[in-house]
């Protein structure tokens, strides 16, 4: 499902399933199916062109069509639901498929009233289908394709003055370095491929264009090309050849040449000569393999240098990747004052604090400071226009030439993206700017409202959304915050510029409406399908269409009763204080029976309604860090729920069992009430992550039973990645003995185990990346066998109790090749030194965390100062070291342990940061 085709994504599936049972449909009803399943599948194929052209190259008639096919689909899926709902809500006890649905569908459709309905609301539909329709015959609206060519929105990057270049001198000499000096360690002699990759604005187009200039005359031929989105191959082909020799190929582009024959002219022309390429803006790696073809691979010093704004592109050019970073502060300014005033110290007094809001937003974007400074220069002295504009960065509402010239340029990533990830990107016009944005609320949204179809491999919703947001990243539409233990973000924020964007894409086409505090509702379409509350509005809105409600906490007021919702799909209070906020009576929450997405975490809510158990389509439920501290029994007949998330100390019904589509469930709390909730896990069998919290004053009596429980669920969850198990303090004998970890599992905690468990195999544990586990008791081969782990990336090692040491005759024993892939090590609470490691162990450890007692480095001390060299541990970057000081260590001798650990970080050749904590 995609903005420009509304819900025809997922409403297509819907009638389709209804179909199949027409047998058993009245004819009425069947008729009108029919006719709409066959409309709007022609429908769903004209609108995906029409979402594939820019909209500046659509006419106006087309938008309005497709507008109006796009309403009219949100309509008849509010429709078709509802009847779901109502269907399912009649027996809401029985677990029941998507066909059992479908099936009591039909038979409801056969009750007299029902039926009647139901044919009203189709034909309603069916006839506004039918004038659309004859609509766009009367007025001849044809859907044209997205141009192959058009005006290059970027050629003043190709012909900007040397003198009004900033801040691109780094990345220039950068490269220059890597083309002319082996910098990269190739021979000189060898081809080199560089490619230069970054966000849409940075200024790749201006850094390729300063390094051919400065080098062109140093190779016997030369070609600057820029590559268009949907590019014309032969014109790209015929363009190399004309820049490489302009005489001899002045007229290649009125030949008629085929692809072939220009590629075998290019590389006759090119065999033998030393060349230097440059092939700018390269979109799709099909475009770039065919060019690639053309180009002569010769060990003779050639080089070519690539643009791109895709990652993964920059990867599979398969050279090296130089990734354009965001103008300094400094040089922001400079370009900024540069443009307005001719120089960086004419700027008013009065302008200053603006001028600085304004380039927090641009970011460090050459694009965005040109743009915006642009349309500042005849405003000299109006600061009141200045925070106006200002202000408006980032909603879309900005109208002027520079910056639609600016968001044109932006456009071209959006319009690259497939049909999914616009609609993914656009969603994310309902988060303010500058807003941390969790992967996991943002995927859970994206699956609630239809965004996430599962494809004909039937892949997991949420892992096909994670891919969703990780695209998005690769294609630096997102910024990446929040990295866990693989290099994975967890959470993203948007750059303003495209914040702006998609505002102003969102706006157009009425698929978020936003409330900014600098939009009144008055700019709003008559229906609102999908609303964001950022800043308090005095209008009254019309919520009987709302699909999706996010409200930020600046906005609580204006939160709007939740009578006023009809087909609400998701609805996001997160971070909102509703204990304040009087008019909302949580208890209507019940009512909203399309409910998917259902996000109070952070609310200081209290309690959730006994009859919740009427949203029997609910998906997700957020109660992470509420007040909540019982679940009503009736939580467990939401058979479609796949995440359930609350605080630790949260208790849950009897029955999980039940809950079979539960895919997360945080935290399940056990206490001497709950045992058999240990039990019922293992019936659970979709779960993928889970949190386990023993909450038991007594383990005398219960410990034996529960620990095999838990080990027979356990053995029965085949799809865990992430499993914490936390105070646990009963025997885990069970556990070591019995326990088989599942293939994918991933993250692993455990407080408290007895030792590190025979469980712990290298060979089963292939993709355990993160291990944070406390143990009674650590042994002398503990950090050899989890030194084996061939994927862990993150290690937490503690041990429970006092401090514990192990005489000379247990020491850790290390092989060379252990920790191959760690990045962070932290042992606690006993004894570890640097030389435990050898040479060739931890190559890429960068945050190292151990403790010491002064007194074993002397009289009768097991070790001595050379055991705290740090330089075998080439990747170090950060030591924290824990000095556990006895009465009797002198101030002497701790101070010469801690010389001798701050000396070691000194001459360490990455200069690590030490931090050293006593105790």
């Amino acid at each position: 499902m995609e903005f420009a085709i509304g819900a025809l994504s997922s409403l297509l599936p819907k009638l389709h399933d209804l179909l199949r049972e027409e047998y058993n449909l009245q004819k009425g009803a069947k008729k009108n199916l029919q006719f709409l399943e066959r409309e709007l599948e022609s429908m769903h194929i004209a609108l995906h062109k029409v979402g594939n052209v820019p909209l500046d190259q659509l006419d106006e008639q087309v938008r309005i069509w497709a507008r109006d096919i796009r309403e009219l689909s949100y309509d008849m899926e509010d429709v078709i639901d509802t009847f779901l709902v109502r269907v399912e809500g009649r027996h809401p006890h029985q677990p029941r498929s998507s066909k059992d649905l479908v099936k009591r569908m039909v038979k409801l459709f056969k009750k007299g009233n029902t039926h009647r309905q139901i044919l009203e609301e189709l034909k309603d539909i069916k006839d506004r289908i039918k004038e659309v329709a004859k609509r766009r015959e009367r007025y001849n609206v044809a859907i044209v394709s997205p141009a192959t060519t058009m005006i290059d929105a970027r050629l003043r990057a190709l012909y900007a003055k040397t003198t009004d270049l900033v801040g691109i001198d780094m990345a220039t000499n950068d490269l220059i370095m890597r083309f002319t000096n082996g910098g990269d360690g190739m021979p000189t002699r060898q081809q080199k491929v560089v490619s230069i990759v970054g966000f849409g604005g940075l200024g790749k187009t201006t850094v390729a264009k300063a390094v051919y200039d400065k080098l062109k005359g140093q190779f016997e031929c030369a070609a600057f090309v820029s590559v268009s989105r949907n590019p014309d191959l032969k014109k790209v082909l015929k363009g190399i050849l004309c820049e490489l020799d302009k005489g001899r190929h002045m007229s290649i582009h009125n030949s008629a040449c085929d692809e072939k024959q220009l590629i075998d002219q290019l590389r006759d022309f090119l065999q033998g000569k030393r060349y230097f390429i440059v092939i700018d803006n390269i979109w799709d790696i099909i475009s770039w393999n065919i060019i690639r073809c053309a180009l002569d691979e010769s060990d003779i010093g050639s080089c070519i240098l690539t643009t791109t704004r895709n990652n993964d592109i920059a990867d599979r050019v398969r050279g090296w990747s130089y990734r354009l970073q965001p103008l300094s502060h400094e040089n922001s300014k400079i370009l900024f004052y540069r443009r307005i005033f001719g120089s960086e110290d004419k700027c008013p007094k009065t302008i200053i604090e603006v001028s600085t809001k304004i380039l927090k937003k641009c970011g460090g974007v050459p694009l965005a400071i040109v743009s915006i400074s642009s349309l500042l220069a005849n405003k000299l002295d109006n600061v009141t226009e200045w925070s106006n504009i200002c202000d408006c960065i980032g909603s879309g509402l900005e109208n002027d030439n520079d910056m639609n010239g600016m968001r044109k340029i932006l456009s071209l990533s959006y319009y690259d993206l497939p049909s999914h990830l616009k609609t993914c990107l656009l969603d994310l016009s309902t988060f303010p700017e500058d807003y941390e944005i969790r992967k996991d609320r943002l995927i859970w949204r994206w699956i609630a409202e239809g965004f996430v179809q599962p494809g004909k491999m039937a892949n997991n919703l949420f892992e096909l959304g994670e891919s969703y947001f990780f695209e998005l990243i690769n294609r630096s539409m997102i910024h990446p915050v929040e990295m866990d233990e693989q290099g994975r973000a967890q959470a993203c924020r948007m750059h303003d510029m495209v914040l702006d964007l998609i505002c102003s894409l969102s706006r157009e086409e009425n698929f978020v409406n936003i409330s900014r505090g600098v939009e009144e509702s008055t700019f709003w379409r008559s229906k609102i399908r999908r609303l964001s509350l950022q800043e308090n509005i005095r209008a009254n809105m019309n919520m009987a269409q709302v699909r999706s409600f996010t409200i930020f906490s600046s906005a609580i007021s204006s939160m709007p009763s939740l009578s006023c919702f009809h087909v609400v799909r998701v609805l996001d209070l997160e971070g909102c204080d509703l204990k304040g906020c009087g008019h909302l009576n949580l208890r209507y929450i019940a009512n909203l029976i399309h409910l998917r997405y259902l996000g109070l975490r952070h609310t200081f809510v209290d309690e959730l309604p006994e009859n919740i158990r009427r949203l029997q389509f609910l998906q997700t439920l957020d109660l992470s860090r509420t007040l909540i501290e019982e679940l009503p029994s009736g939580i467990v007949q939401l058979r479609q729920l796949m995440c359930l998330s609350v605080n630790y100390n949260t208790r849950l019904p009897n029955g999980l069992r039940n809950m079979t589509s539960l895919e997360v469930l945080e935290t399940v709390r056990v206490d001497e009430d709950s045992t058999d909730i240990v039990k019922d896990l293992g019936l659970l069998s979709q779960l993928r992550v889970v949190h386990i919290d023993f909450n038991l004053q007594r383990w005398e009596g219960l410990g034996e039973r529960v620990g095999k429980a838990l080990v027979e669920s356990l053995n029965s969850l085949q799809k865990i990645q992430s499993l914490e198990i936390t105070d646990f303090s009963g025997e885990d004998e069970h556990m070591k003995e019995g326990w088989v970890p599942p293939p994918r599992l991933r993250r692993f905690v455990m407080w408290t185990a007895s030792s590190v468990s025979t469980w712990i195999s290298p060979a089963s544990l292939l993709l355990l990346s993160y291990l944070d586990i406390e143990v009674h008791k650590i042994e002398g081969n503990d950090i050899q066998i989890l030194g084996m782990l061939p994927s862990l990336r993150h290690l937490w090692l503690g041990a429970s109790g006092h401090l514990q040491e192990l005489p000379v005759e247990e020491r850790f024993m290390v092989s060379a090749d252990a920790f191959p892939c760690a990045r962070v090590c932290k042992f606690f609470n006993f004894v570890t030194v640097p030389s435990m490691f050898p040479r060739g162990a931890m190559p890429r450890v960068e945050h190292l965390e151990f403790c010491l007692r002064p007194s074993r480095f002397f009289t009768d001390g097991d070790f001595d100062l050379s055991d705290l060299g740090m330089g075998h541990l080439p990747s170090l970057d950060r030591v924290v070291i824990n000095l556990h000081s006895e009465r009797a260590d002198s101030k002497e001798d701790v101070g010469e342990v801690e010389k001798g650990l701050r000396h070691a970080a000194g001459v360490h050749p990455n200069y690590p940061s030490i931090d050293v904590r006593h105790h």
